[in-house]
C-alpha cells in the first residue's frame, strides 16, 4: 500500500473520498470478523440488535445465565467504543497524526488476539465461547466508533440495517414521478451516497462470505490477513508520530 495513500486514508486530515474509502475497507474486516466468528463460536458479534432481543427473549424464559450472557456482549461492545473515544481524543488534543489510526491498530492487535485465544482454547467450549465473543464485541465496537467519529456519523461499517435502509430510501426518490409537480422541488436519490451505500452492504457481504470461508477452512488463522489489513492502512500515521516524538527527544 503506497505511503502517501495509506496516511491520507487513516491519518488526521480527513477527505470524503479517504472516509469512503476506509469505510469500504472497514465493512469488509467487519463482515468478515462476523461471519468468521460465527463459525467459531455461534454467535454473530458486530450489531447488539439481536443480541438485546435475546437478551429480552431469554429474560422472558428465565435463562438468566444467557441474559448475563448477552450483557457482557453488550458491555463489550460499549466497552469498544468508549477506548476508543478515548484514544481519538487523546491524540487529538495532542495533535498526534494518528488521531485514527491508533484505534485500528488495537483492532489488529485483538483480531491476532482473538486468533491466538481461540487457537488455544478451542477445546475447552466452557472457556473460549465467552472469552472470544467478549473479545469480538469489544473490537466491533472500537470500529464503528472509529468510522463513526471521522465521517460525522454519516457511515457503519458493523452493521447493515441502517445502510439497507437507506438504500430504499434513495431508491425511493429514484424512481420517485416528478411529473406534474412543477411548483415543488424535484425528487431526486443522491446517487453519489446511493453508490456508497450499495459498496459498504457488497463490502461486509463479500467479507462475510471470505470470513466464513476462511474459518471453516483454515480456522483462527483466517484472523491473520485481516489484522494485517488493518496494520498496512494504519501503521503509516502511527510511525509519523513516532518519527515526530522521536526528533523532539534529540
Amino acid at each position: 500500500m503506497p505511503i502517501n495513500y495509506a496516511r491520507r486514508l487513516t491519518g488526521r486530515q480527513r477527505a470524503a473520498a479517504s472516509n469512503r474509502q476506509l469505510g469500504v475497507v472497514l465493512a469488509f474486516v467487519a463482515g468478515a470478523a462476523n461471519a468468521g466468528g460465527f463459525v467459531a463460536v455461534g454467535q454473530y458479534t458486530s450489531h447488539m440488535t439481536g443480541i438485546v432481543s435475546a437478551m429480552a427473549d431469554n429474560l422472558a424464559i428465565g435463562a438468566l445465565g444467557l441474559v448475563l450472557a448477552g450483557g457482557g456482549a453488550l458491555a463489550a461492545f460499549v466497552a469498544g467504543a468508549a477506548c476508543c473515544a478515548i484514544m481519538i481524543n487523546y491524540a487529538r488534543r495532542r495533535q498526534m497524526h494518528g488521531e485514527y489510526a491508533f484505534p485500528l491498530l488495537l483492532e489488529a492487535v485483538l483480531l491476532l488476539c482473538f486468533g491466538v485465544l481461540g487457537a488455544w482454547l478451542a477445546d475447552i467450549d466452557v472457556l473460549v465461547l465467552p472469552a472470544t465473543v467478549t473479545l469480538l464485541c469489544f473490537m466491533m465496537g472500537l470500529q464503528n466508533a472509529v468510522i463513526t467519529k471521522l465521517s460525522s456519523a454519516e457511515i457503519r461499517t458493523t452493521h447493515i440495517t441502517g445502510i439497507v435502509t437507506d438504500i430504499g430510501i434513495e431508491l425511493g426518490k429514484a424512481v420517485y414521478w416528478n411529473a406534474g409537480q412543477a411548483a415543488a422541488p424535484p425528487v431526486a436519490a443522491n446517487r453519489p451516497r446511493l453508490r456508497l451505500l450499495c459498496a459498504l452492504a457488497l463490502a461486509f457481504f463479500g467479507g462475510g462470505l471470505l470470513g466464513a470461508l476462511g474459518f471453516a477452512r483454515i480456522g483462527y488463522l483466517a484472523t491473520v490477513p485481516l489484522a494485517l489489513l488493518l496494520v498496512l492502512m494504519a501503521i503509516v500515521p502511527v510511525l509519523d508520530d513516532l518519527k515526530a516524538r522521536a526528533a523532539l527527544l534529540r
